[in-house]
């Protein structure tokens, strides 16, 4: 192996932020596809705009405060956090623009072409415009309170990505002020898609039009003897991290329940407007803001486009829609079985949504009712309202069980849930504890301990997705239900971390972050190096959402430069470069953008031969490696492990829903060669593993 090449050389490495939005642009770029269904194409640019929410509110506006407080702290890219604002406002430009075109010019005249419609003012007719005037004043008006802006009324705080109005007026009020501006906040509650009924206003059963359009249309309203000579809608984006001092506070909660209302009110990061709004208006919110012309968006249609989703679930048009399914279920697992019996027998891989989320419900709920069952532990990072999950853990607290709940309340945009999940579960009796300062607890895990002829065994749940019922019709993931010994002593270890003080003993079967697991990555990836060397196969496969850990990719291109042929299945940002001469010429990147949101991490060593499948929590990015608490867990039962090997070969078959990420950061979609079949492995998947209708 060639010690001599400097790895940490900066042209190595791509920056994390313009990989993340190469990532959003391969999402808008599924908008486009005509192969993807209509209301699918429009929901995939409602994703890639609240991706775009996500970018600005957390990675652009943490870039924003180290170039403001002068930082010269460089990735491994070398760039400056100045050089890294400049490049990223010149992309997320360019993919917003393209954003509009691709609404303007391409949906809305196909979705016309199906009846549905976005009627523009100029386009009311009589019947539509006097319906539309009576909502205004019946549903608008009584909500809506325009603020004058003058020395006794300053500019109003306005809510983070929410929508409003500046209105230029001519005139006095009835005061005799002479007001020039006045901002109009469109309240939360109200719909931003508004359906014109066919019966009453006539055109078709499918017509919309825009809340801004009929704000808009009906402004004078709002100014009775004033002149309104422009309305122009606008949205600022804002700072959405929450800042709390783990090492200064005493309860957790109470300070995050503190920090939150604040979210809304951040520092502003980036301003959107109307095309059509003037140079003046424009200048004047970016003043108010403290924002410069970089920050500034101009779009050609709603600012709002992520509340177009509710389009998606307000129309019945299943021929515009993805095919529905029914997640299939292992024919071992039917209805009644006994879950504890069943993991006695044998370990249980489950991938998520293919197959049902129902049995890891079924086990907590089993466990919640079983008399032998004396404790249930578990982690909870994201669980949605109304979580049979939770439930279940209430009630078996409510029976007397002890009951122990890891919630994470810094799980991102879910702190509020969390902290109400927190209360209940506490209310029924269960120990509720927030993790370790410091380092997230983002490992999924559940641990049953049951009574079983005078000796406790334990049953384990873990996963590489929360356990949140929606996400998982959604989310491509793992689960794996094991009685396995040595597994549950690990997951019991792992409790034991999270909720006392004190040293424990090393795992027995578990990889855990922030402690083994990336020195065990680093080691296996060696161990592949050293086989190439040696003349045998040396093979990895790893799939993960995120590559950015530099010790992990040096340790990557070190295997390559030796030999080893590297496979990586990364969705979103990756900092490797790949197919560098003589240094990643063996490692091959490419992500997959579908129908279901890629979210299962799984690393495969070939080992000489004796393939080692680990899946995980964690992808291979700092975060997850030093500042959370994060488990990988083997998948040492053959048949499963073989079905994961067999999933990994698809992705990488992948022909139709792949991305091929070249050496100068680019990626290529990835098309059949000629005389190939188009591949898709999700629908492979869908095909395999669903019920069939």
């Amino acid at each position: 192996m060639d010690n001599a090449v400097d790895l940490k050389q900066p042209e190595l490495y791509f920056n994390r932020m313009l990989s993340l939005l190469e990532f959003n642009r391969r999402v808008l770029e599924e908008s486009k596809d005509p192969s993807v269904p209509l209301l699918e194409r429009l929901k995939f640019l409602c994703i890639f705009s609240t991706n775009m929410d996500d970018f600005f509110e957390i990675r652009l506006a943490g870039i924003k405060q180290k170039a403001e407080l002068g930082s010269v702290q460089t990735e491994p890219d070398n760039r400056s956090p100045q050089e890294v604002l400049k490049a990223t406002s010149a992309l997320a430009h360019e993919l917003i623009d393209e954003q509009y075109r691709v609404l303007n010019d391409e949906l809305i005249p196909l979705l016309a072409e199906h009846s549905i419609r976005f009627i523009k003012r100029q386009d009311w007719t009589e019947s539509q415009s006097t319906w539309l005037r009576r909502y205004f004043e019946e549903d608008l008006l009584p909500v809506l309170s325009p603020l004058g802006l003058d020395p006794a009324h300053p500019f109003p705080k306005v809510l983070n990505k929410s929508l409003n109005f500046i209105v230029s007026l001519e005139g006095k009020d009835a005061f005799g002020r002479n007001t020039g501006h006045a901002i109009v906040q469109a309240p939360r509650a109200l719909p931003r898609l508004i359906r014109i009924p066919q019966e009453e206003a006539g055109g078709g059963p499918d017509d919309f039009v825009f809340l801004s359009s009929v704000i808009h249309a009906f402004v004078n309203d709002l100014f009775p003897g004033m002149t309104v000579k422009g309305c122009y809608q606008f949205r600022v984006t804002r700072n959405g991290d929450l800042f709390v001092d783990e090492e200064e506070v005493d309860d957790l909660m109470r300070a995050l329940e503190g920090e939150l209302p604040q979210r809304r009110y951040g520092d502003a990061v980036r301003l959107e407007v109307a095309a059509n709004c003037p140079d003046a208006q424009a200048g004047f919110l970016l003043k108010e803001f403290n924002l410069t012309r970089e920050d500034l968006y101009q779009v050609d249609g709603p600012v709002n486009l992520g509340r177009l989703m509710a389009l998606y679930d307000l129309l019945d048009h299943h021929d515009l829609k993805y095919p529905s399914f029914t997640p299939g279920m292992p024919p071992f697992l039917g209805s009644g079985v006994d879950m504890f019996k069943v993991m006695r027998n044998r370990d249980i891989l489950l991938h998520h949504p293919f197959e049902s989320f129902v049995p890891v419900i079924d086990f907590v709920r089993q466990a919640a009712t079983d008399p032998k069952v004396l404790a249930i532990k578990q982690t909870l990072y994201r669980t949605g309202p109304d979580s049979a999950i939770v439930n279940n853990l209430v009630k078996a607290a409510r029976a007397g069980k002890e009951v122990t709940v890891v919630v994470e309340l810094r799980a991102r945009f879910d702190e509020e849930a969390n902290i109400q999940l927190a209360h209940r579960l506490q209310e029924a009796g269960a120990h509720v504890v927030y993790g370790v300062v410091g380092h997230k607890t983002h490992g999924k895990m559940a641990l049953v301990v049951r009574r079983e002829d005078r000796e406790l065994r334990n049953y384990v749940h873990m996963g590489t997705g929360n356990y949140h019922s929606r996400t998982a019709r959604l989310y491509t993931d793992y689960g794996l239900l094991t009685a396995d010994r040595r597994i549950g002593e690990d997951v019991h270890r792992v409790f034991l971390q999270l909720t006392s003080l004190g040293r424990f003993s090393d795992l027995n079967r578990l990889l855990q972050a922030p402690f083994t697991l990336h020195d065990s990555l680093v080691a296996r990836i060696e161990r592949e190096a050293d086989h190439a060397a040696d003349g045998r196969a040396g093979r990895i496969i790893a799939k993960v959402n995120a590559l950015t850990e530099p010790r992990i990719i040096q340790a990557l291109y070190r295997a390559s430069i030796a030999g080893a042929e590297i496979d990586l299945i990364v969705r979103g940002i990756c900092a490797l470069r790949p197919g560098v001469p003589g240094i990643s010429e063996n490692i091959r990147v490419r992500s997959i953008v579908g129908r279901f949101l890629e979210h299962t991490r799984v690393y495969l060593f070939e080992n000489g031969g004796e393939r080692e499948v680990f899946c995980s929590s964690a992808d291979w990015a700092n975060r997850n490696l030093f500042r959370r608490v994060e488990t990988a867990f083997p998948v040492d039962d053959e048949e499963a492990r073989a079905r994961i090997i067999d999933d990994l070969e698809c992705y990488l078959r992948d022909n139709v829903q792949a991305w091929e990420l070249l050496p100068d950061g680019r990626y290529r979609r990835v098309e059949p060669p000629d005389g190939e079949e188009p591949f898709s492995a999700q629908q492979a998947l869908l095909e395999r593993l669903a019920e069939k209708p």
